[in-house]
C-alpha cells in the first residue's frame, strides 16, 4: 500500500515512480483497487490525471477498462473525446455510459417525485376558472359538505380539470460548456434528460461556449448528449442568454436555468441587459454555479453580485437538491 501512494506523491525524480509507461500505469490501477475503496480509489485516480499528466491512460482501451470511473474522470474524457483513437472509442462510450446509467439510477426518481409531488400540490391549490372546473372531483371532494335541506353539495374546495398540452410547463436549461464546468455538465446532462422524460415537461437543452448549440433533438438519450457536447474554449454567455430569449414565447410557465460559472468572456453589460429583458418577460431565472457535490465552486464574484442586486442570487446545487430548487421555481 506505501508503494502505491509513494509511487503517486514521491518526488517524481527519484527512481520508482509511476511514470508514464502503460505497464506501470496499469499496474498501479490494479494496486489501488486492491487496497482502498472506491471512493479513494476516484480520489486517486484524478490525482494521478492532475499531478502526473497521465490524460494518455484515458487514450488506452486496456487502461479505460480498469479504470473506476466517477464524474470527474468522465469530464476529462468527454473534454478529450475528439482526440480519442479509434481503438478507445467504444471503451471509452462504455465507461460514460457506467457513470451516466449510475446518476441516473440514483437521480431519476428523485427527479420524478419531486416534480409531480409540487404539481400535484400546485394543481390541489389552484383556482381554477368556470369553464376548467372538474365537477365530478369537485363533487366527490365536498361531500362533507352536503347540505340535505337543499339537497346540494356546496364547492368549498374547487378541483381543476388536467392541464392541456398548451399550459406545460417549459425549461430552458443553458449549459455551460467551458471546461471548468464538466462534472456539473455531466450531471446535468442527465438531470435534462430525465426533465425530457416527464410528460408535464417541455425541456429545451442549449450548450454554449463562445458558440451555441441547440441539443433538445438530442434529448432523452443522455450519451448522446454528453458525446454531443465540445467541452472547453471560451464562453460567451451573453450570446446563449439571447438565443434563449428566442425560445421564450411563454414566459409566465417558464423557468430558465442558467448553469455557468459566470466567467464571462463576451460583453458583461451586455449580458446583464439581456437578463433584465428576461425578468421583465415574467419568466422565472435560475442562474445555478455548479452541480456539485464538493461545496463552493469557484465563480466571477463581481457579475454574481450583479445578478444579486437584480433579484436572481447565483447558488450552487447539489444534484440531489436540484429537483427540489426546480419543482419549487416551477410550481411555487
Amino acid at each position: 500500500m506505501d508503494a502505491t501512494l509513494e509511487a503517486l506523491y514521491a518526488d517524481q525524480e527519484r527512481k520508482g515512480g509511476l511514470g508514464k509507461s502503460n505497464p506501470n500505469v496499469n499496474r498501479w490501477l490494479g494496486d489501488i483497487r486492491k487496497y482502498f475503496p472506491t471512493d479513494t480509489v476516484q480520489l486517486l485516480q484524478r490525482d494521478a490525471l492532475d499531478r502526473l499528466g497521465l490524460k494518455q491512460m484515458l487514450l488506452e482501451p486496456e487502461l479505460l477498462e480498469t479504470i473506476e470511473p466517477d464524474v470527474h474522470l468522465i469530464g476529462t474524457l468527454l473534454t478529450l473525446k475528439n482526440l480519442l483513437p479509434d481503438r478507445s472509442r467504444e471503451t471509452a462510450r462504455a465507461v460514460v455510459k457506467r457513470v451516466v446509467e449510475q446518476i441516473e439510477k440514483e437521480l431519476k426518481r428523485p427527479v420524478e417525485q419531486a416534480i409531480s409531488g409540487r404539481r400535484r400540490q400546485h394543481n390541489r391549490n389552484r383556482r381554477p376558472r368556470p369553464q376548467d372546473i372538474d365537477w365530478d372531483q369537485t363533487i366527490r371532494r365536498n361531500m362533507k359538505h352536503y347540505q340535505p335541506e337543499y339537497k346540494t353539495v356546496l364547492p368549498i374546495n374547487l378541483r381543476g380539470l388536467s392541464r392541456s398540452k398548451a399550459g406545460l410547463k417549459h425549461v430552458i436549461l443553458l449549459i455551460d460548456q467551458s471546461g471548468s464546468m464538466a462534472a456539473s455538465v455531466v450531471y446535468a446532462g442527465v438531470i435534462s434528460c430525465i426533465l425530457a422524460s416527464i410528460p408535464s415537461l417541455k425541456t429545451q437543452v442549449v450548450a454554449f461556449d463562445t458558440n451555441v448549440v441547440d441539443l433538445t433533438d438530442q434529448l432523452p438519450d443522455p450519451l448522446e448528449l454528453l458525446f454531443a457536447l465540445q467541452l472547453g474554449g471560451g464562453t460567451d454567455i451573453g450570446k446563449a442568454l439571447r438565443y434563449g430569449e428566442q425560445l421564450n414565447t411563454n414566459p409566465k410557465d417558464t423557468v430558465m436555468i442558467l448553469l455557468s460559472d459566470l466567467f464571462e468572456g463576451g460583453s458583461v453589460a451586455g449580458m446583464l441587459a439581456t437578463v433584465r429583458r428576461l425578468q421583465q418577460t415574467g419568466l422565472t431565472f435560475l442562474p445555478i454555479l455548479a452541480l456539485s457535490d464538493e461545496g463552493a465552486p469557484a465563480y466571477d464574484k463581481e457579475i454574481a453580485a450583479e445578478l444579486t442586486e437584480m433579484g436572481v442570487t447565483p447558488f450552487a446545487s447539489t444534484p440531489g437538491a436540484f429537483a427540489e430548487v426546480l419543482s419549487k421555481a416551477l410550481y411555487g
